[in-house]
């Protein structure tokens, strides 16, 4: 790690030495809108932020969104160069999947469905992108449930602009025989707008699981993709905004049967739709927003071991179907001219139903034969949880360049009772060019509904949440002409009452219960050089250590936990405008070491990964004012590396296309 930061100091002085003015807008001036609900200068905030471009996303057409949000600072998404259709888990700054909230168009999006309630990131084209926002830290007090490690907010793209009629068009070629398609049209006026678009995703893909024994016999696990968006916008005056979406996205695809472990006939699919209503009413100058959000998810999975590729494989269906309606009113406020409020009111409802069901046979030892069946059945007619949560923030600026946010929730839950959360972001803009910030902030994760309701549920009291706090520092330059924009975070973070998978050591009786305590801390340096309107310079080092406490027998016991999730993520991203049509990406990751589990002895055992480097490039060539030609080459150097134990991770790759804007 010494060696990593001196090379980055080396390299800091020197593009510091070289750096030229810049054109661009002031990184300090930018304005978001997830740090308070409210659009904001980053300036005048004290929290961990970081800006995904509409710019950065029309060079990322090659990519997904679990690869775009694997190159971000802090973040790494385990199975993000897996193979295309392979489940994808974030970590964001060291914290398991299910800490991190995601939200579309400032709404979060559960999943009722699974065992964790985090969002499947394979639902939602690039294409369909117009920014993302990531908040870092504990953020539960504005948003609720499942904000312990930050918030992603991905934000669609609308309709508007001065043309009624404006037509595009995406196509892709690449590797493992992948075809993309997105093709829409969008427009608007002064009083309404639309942007309805398509996109159609195929590959043939690779083996999911890895051929530990070279028999060549694992086949190809293909995945396909259709997903459609909607999204109008309706003004009246300068009094209302009315904004109702719709978003459909189907998929289905091939699976393996475990790591190390081949099938041919597992398949699995799923069907998800999201819709809803935005409202923001200007009333002299508060705002006034209603949000309304429905989201069905369906998941099927079949393995009818027609052919079987181990002794284990056997007959196997499961169904999962869950619904979340979610609903938010706030209001923003101003006080003062230095002081303004936000706070609200929101609802969650959620249900479920699964059903699984499976016949298995396979020799336990030399002339022991194990076989049976299983299955089990939640229903939405119990499986039922409510929120109700009550919040309010207030935001002080002052002309001297202190700033505070300062806010709390009231949670009603209605399976456990009640918690409370608040957050305290003090930050200081001294000369316009350092921002130093603090922030304390507590957080919470309810229980999932499988937790609550599935056969594993706690025959002896409910679930509590999961709590946590974090503590933030830091500091951040803006140079005044541009040139450098360099930011410098720590954190640590607490967590106690996490939920885990509890056996009776007495009854072998499986069930959850709240446990374990989880101690992270780490720290983030994130310097930017741009160069005049040509080009920047953008680095990043990434580092995160962490441990569990938990019981072993009558005895607490503390261990590193953080599996699959690299220590330390070192990144280089060079982009240039060559000529005024052709623009050039060249990027650099570097993984540490990480650990996992090798279920594929007995008995199981903790297994080091060893550190990768990736290397990419990206350009595109502008040929005329609508049409755009590009190519995106991933892993350049054919490094072979292992992001889960078990399971291939992709070569070199390709993806080259064109995009049309009328």
């Amino acid at each position: 790690m010494t060696r990593r930061l001196l090379t980055l100091s080396a390299l800091l002085a020197a593009m510091y030495a070289q750096a030229q003015d810049s054109t661009q807008s002031k990184a300090m001036d930018e304005v978001v809108v997830t740090a308070t609900k409210y659009p904001k200068k980053t300036s005048e905030t004290g929290k961990v932020i970081t800006v995904i471009t509409r710019a950065q996303l029309d060079r990322s057409t090659g990519k997904d969104l679990s690869q775009l949000l694997n190159e971000q600072t802090g973040i790494s998404v385990n199975g993000a160069n897996s193979n295309p259709g392979k489940d994808k888990s974030i970590y964001l700054r060291g914290a398991k999947a299910d800490y991190t909230l995601i939200m579309i168009d400032g709404v979060p999006i559960y999943d009722a469905t699974g065992s964790s309630s985090n969002f499947d990131f394979r639902l939602l084209p690039v294409d369909n992108i117009e920014r993302i926002e990531i908040l870092k830290g504990s953020q539960s007090t504005l948003y609720g449930s499942d904000a312990i490690a930050g918030v992603i907010n991905i934000i669609t793209r609308q309709g508007g602009g001065n043309k009624l009629i404006s037509p595009f068009l995406t196509a892709t070629y690449g590797s493992y025989e992948t075809r993309k398609i997105n093709a829409g049209i969008s427009g608007g006026g002064d009083l309404a707008s639309y942007n309805v678009g398509y996109t159609h995703y195929k590959t043939d893909g690779i083996s999911e699981s890895t051929d530990k024994a070279n028999t060549s016999k694992f086949d190809k696990d293909g995945y396909e993709q259709n997903s459609f968006i909607a999204n109008f916008g309706f003004k009246v005056k300068n009094i209302a905004k009315i904004t109702p979406y719709l978003r459909y996205s189907k998929y289905n695809g091939r699976l393996d049967s475990d790591a190390f472990a081949d099938d041919k006939d597992y398949t699995y699919n799923l069907k998800n739709l999201q819709t809803g209503i935005r409202n923001e009413f200007t009333l002299g100058q508060v705002k006034l927003n209603l949000l309304y959000n429905y989201t069905l998810t369906e998941r099927n999975y079949f393995n009818d071991s027609l052919m079987k590729e181990s002794p284990y494989d056997g007959y196997s269906t499961g169904y999962y179907k869950g619904k979340e309606h979610f609903i938010d009113a706030y209001v923003h406020v101003p006080i003062l001219s230095s002081l303004s409020f936000t706070g609200g009111v929101d609802y969650r409802n959620g249900v479920t139903d699964v059903t699984t069901a499976g016949i298995y046979k396979f020799d336990l030892m030399p002339g022991v034969i194990a076989k049976g069946s299983y299955g089990s059945t939640i229903n939405s007619d119990s499986a039922k949880q409510n929120q109700v949560g009550v919040y309010g923030a207030f935001a002080f600026t002052d002309k001297s360049g202190f700033n505070i946010e300062a806010g709390g929730r009231f949670n009603h839950h209605s399976v456990y009772g009640n918690n409370g959360v608040f957050n305290v972001n003090p930050s200081f803009l001294l000369n316009r060019q350092f921002k130093i910030f603090a922030n304390v902030s507590t957080a919470y994760k309810v229980p999932t509904l499988y937790q609550l309701y599935s056969e594993y549920q706690n025959p002896f009291t409910a679930l509590d949440p999961e709590k946590a706090i974090t503590y933030e520092g830091g500091v951040q330059y803006f140079s005044t002409n541009n040139l450098v924009n360099a930011r410098v975070a720590v954190f640590k973070r607490d967590v106690k009452d996490a939920i885990v998978f509890y056996t009776d050591p007495n009854t072998f009786a499986n069930y959850y219960i709240n446990q374990d305590k989880q101690k992270d801390w780490g720290f983030e340096i994130e310097p930017t050089f741009n160069f005049r309107n040509k080009g920047q310079l953008i680095l990043s080092y990434a580092y995160v250590d962490g441990k569990v406490t938990t019981k072993n027998g009558a005895k607490d016991t503390s261990y590193f936990n953080l599996l699959r999730r690299p220590k330390s993520i070192f990144g280089a991203t060079v982009n240039y405008h060559i000529t005024r049509a052709l623009f050039a990406s060249a990027g650099v990751q570097s993984f540490g070491k990480r650990s996992d589990i090798d279920f594929s002895t007995f008995p199981s055992s903790i297994t080091n990964l060893k550190a990768y480097t990736l290397v990419n490039f990206y350009a595109e060539y502008q040929l005329i004012k609508a049409l755009k030609l590009f190519i995106d080459v991933k892993n350049i150097t054919n490094t072979s590396y292992v992001e889960v134990l078990g399971y291939n991770a992709l070569g070199r790759n390709f993806n080259a296309g064109l995009t049309v804007r009328l």
